[in-house]
């Protein structure tokens, strides 16, 4: 089968790559810049010969803003995987609402005008409103409207409405909302946030921990979950995709044992992170940085639990415990040199 994937290059989108060819699809892999698959074990999981793979995959240089160049991208494509989006904890990015809204509908017309059987939207859990679900979030819980709620939120909930209009027009599409993505393997020369903090576990070099809980899930469970959705989803139906809750402390506890390092001492309460903020988060956005900001402890803080029922029970999505990642993500820093060359760094400085 052909299927196209956009967002190629990323974090989920090289391990979907990766997991279609190894299942011996042909792949159009679209991105705004070239996908480097130096990290991509094109073989993957059905033993394929690295140049049959890389015959089946056809790499594209394309914008999900661009009608035509979508259009031309998903060309032929039976199944289209549409995972183009970005992350951001701020309150406001004008780049992130346009990407995570206008990618989305472009991608779904593109998708209608070429006759693709199905689109798999990959959207998030944050296009629910985690603080008005009470203890449970469902595929029913209130939506990502509030006009406080970070621009990633309420981005990736006005990108699901964009596509359910194009939904009404004909196309089949399914969305999926995974929680937190973690676990091997990242873009060759970048760390996603989540794996980011797993390293620092590894490497010892956190000394405390923030209070709070988060639903992690395995990258490779999520991309499964796509596929599945892929098969057996529902037009226009939400899948949530939850992995474990998971607290900060126990994930880089967990790191750290792994790699035998030092594990994190204590866990500093949510309330005394919150009471640094105004002198934190300007700091950070002074270098670029938005990880310590009002939204990421509003995260930990709201942190409802994620109910995946839907999904294990139409799709038979089914993922693995935290601590079997933590400790294939730990592996993977080792067997790419990644935990070696920054232990150096940190004896350097």
């Amino acid at each position: 089968m052909r299927v196209a994937v956009t967002g190629a290059a990323g974090f989920v989108g090289i391990n979907l790559v990766e997991r279609l060819l190894g299942a011996g699809h042909e792949v159009i892999a679209v991105d705004r810049q070239a996908v480097d698959t130096s990290g991509v074990d094109l073989g993957g999981a059905a033993g394929v010969s690295g140049d049959a793979a890389d015959d089946r995959l056809r790499i594209v240089v394309a914008d999900v803003l661009d009608p035509q160049q979508m259009r031309a991208a998903v060309s032929g494509a039976e199944v289209v995987f549409h995972l183009a989006a970005k992350i951001t904890l701020k309150r406001e990015d004008p780049q992130a609402w346009e990407l995570n809204t206008r990618g989305v509908s472009t991608v779904a017309r593109a998708c209608l005008d070429e006759s693709v059987r199905r689109l798999v939207h990959c959207s998030s859990v944050h296009s629910f409103d985690e603080h008005r679900c009470g203890q449970v979030m469902t595929e029913s819980s209130p939506r990502s409207t509030a006009d406080d709620l970070p621009v990633y939120d309420r981005s990736k909930y006005a990108g699901e409405r964009e596509l359910l209009a194009v939904v009404d027009r004909g196309l089949d599409a399914v969305i999926c909302n995974p929680t937190g993505i973690f676990g091997p393997k990242d873009p060759p020369g970048r760390i996603s946030r989540l794996n980011a903090m797993v390293l620092d576990g590894a490497l010892g070099r956190a000394p405390a921990s923030v209070a709070g809980s988060f639903d992690l899930v395995d990258v490779r469970d999520v991309v499964d979950g796509l596929m599945l959705a892929a098969e057996h989803g529902r037009t226009g139906e939400n899948y949530l995709m939850p992995g474990e809750m998971v607290t900060m402390h126990d994930l880089l506890t967990a790191a750290a044992r792994t790699a035998g390092r030092r594990a994190p001492l204590v866990a500093v309460p949510l309330g005394v992170v919150k009471g640094i903020l105004p002198m934190a988060e300007p700091i950070g956005a002074a270098l670029g940085s938005d990880v310590m900001s009002a939204s990421a402890i509003e995260h930990l803080l709201a942190s409802p639990c994620v109910d995946g029922g839907k999904a294990r029970a139409e799709l038979g999505y089914a993922p693995r415990p935290f601590t079997d990642t933590v400790r294939d993500l730990v592996a993977y820093f080792v067997q790419a040199g990644i935990l070696a060359e920054r232990g150096r760094s940190l004896v350097r400085t």
